[in-house]
């Protein structure tokens, strides 16, 4: 059977290839009396609050499965407005908020609405693989450009002006970022989308770890700067909604319809059922408990950053958002005479059973010495892989 181009452009997402790895080695791991710890995916260890849960079982006990409008529940989108007015001060009309299955929805139907074949849409180097891959889908192309440390790992409006030509389309940034958990400040943002409107372009920015956000010089929605901003978020991270597959794209409201028009015919609507759960992450009770979270996810930052660092997992950058942890592991790659960061993390499944994700999958601007560690897990767990990669490391 013939496999089309487009399906072949699509490399595998190591993220995942690894954690099968990890669960294949995890029976031998347990049997050892040291279970597998999974830093390797960025998944909050929360589930949704008890509200959420409820609301759930009564959408279900009432018969609310049916088929919901394509740019999801009139309420819903409401309350998405008013959580913006409310957490970030910035006023985003529910007629802009199209609500999707999953934030990889949102970046799907923006990709297809937007980006024509051979189009060229520039992407910091490293950052989330499955980005890319949504533009490559629509026929476009993902330019990565390589960023350092000095950068917060993110694009500049300067390297942003160089690297425009005639087939670029426009920017896809994340602020916070995956691997990074480094956000792009304000005023720079702002420099980047003036660059980009000057030259005809379109910015979308992922939001999806904006509620994560630790330091308010960077916790601050782009929806602020105009309402040409494209910006996709999710229920999956900070509203801990992973497997509910359920999020939301804001947009200018001219292209609502075109939007519309193709999530009718791709997704038809986002799950019934989980749009009516998630209702009540806007209750008081459920913001509280997330807010409670989020100060647990910072917590959890706090101890392990500091303890990476001191293993000679180098960081180098704070994260200021999300769970993650973009460490050089150019010395534990040393000490252990390992040649680079994918040897290195099926080296750290075998020897410490603790599962992290190698950098291959982010880039390939330097990304061989980098690991990403997701601090997503309990702090006991965290205490316990530092354990155990310092035993390795002695």
């Amino acid at each position: 059977m013939k496999i089309s181009e487009r399906a072949r452009r699509i490399e595998p997402f190591y993220v995942m290839e690894v954690a099968k790895a990890a669960q294949a080695m995890a029976a031998g791991a347990a049997q050892s009396g040291r279970p597998m710890i999974y830093l390797n995916i960025g998944e909050p260890d929360f589930t949704a609050p008890p509200l959420v849960q409820e609301a759930a079982s009564r959408a279900i006990r009432d018969g609310l499965s049916q088929y919901t409008p394509a740019v999801g529940l009139p309420e819903l989108r409401e309350h998405i407005s008013q959580w913006y007015r409310q957490r970030f001060a910035v006023n985003v009309p529910a007629s802009r908020i199209v609500v999707t299955a999953g934030a990889s929805a949102a970046l799907q139907l923006a990709c297809l609405a937007l980006i024509e074949s051979g189009d060229e849409i520039l992407m910091p180097d490293p950052s989330y693989p499955c980005n890319r891959h949504f533009v490559s889908a629509a026929d476009g192309k993902a330019v990565l450009i390589p960023t350092t440390a000095e950068e917060r790992f993110q694009l500049s409006a300067d390297k942003v002006a160089r690297a425009w030509n005639d087939k670029t389309r426009g920017v896809l940034l994340a602020s916070p970022s995956n691997p990074t958990g480094t956000s792009i400040a304000p005023d720079e943002l702002r420099r980047i989308h003036e660059v980009v409107s000057a030259k005809g372009g379109v910015t979308l920015i992922d939001e999806i770890y904006l509620g994560l956000s630790h330091d308010a010089q960077f916790g601050q929605s782009a929806l602020a700067i105009d309402d040409q901003i494209i910006s996709i978020n999710s229920f999956s991270k900070y509203f801990n909604m992973t497997g509910w597959r359920l999020g939301w794209l804001v947009v200018p409201e001219n292209l609502v319809p075109v939007i519309e028009r193709l999530a009718q015919n791709l997704f038809i609507c986002p799950s019934t059922i989980s749009q009516y759960a998630a209702l009540a992450c806007f209750e008081a009770d459920s913001l509280a408990q997330y807010e409670r979270r989020r100060a647990e996810f910072k917590a959890r930052r706090d101890y392990f950053i500091p303890a990476l660092n001191a293993l000679g997992f180098t960081v180098p950058v704070m994260p200021d958002g999300a769970f993650y942890a973009w460490a050089d592991c150019t010395a534990a790659c040393d000490k252990l005479k390992i040649s680079g960061s994918w040897d290195l993390a099926f080296e750290l499944m075998t020897r410490a059973h603790v599962a992290v994700t190698p950098g291959r999958d982010f880039g390939t601007a330097d990304t061989a010495r980098f690991i990403r560690f997701s601090t997503a897990n309990a702090m006991a767990q965290l205490r316990e892989a530092v354990s155990r990669l310092q035993t390795l490391l002695a």
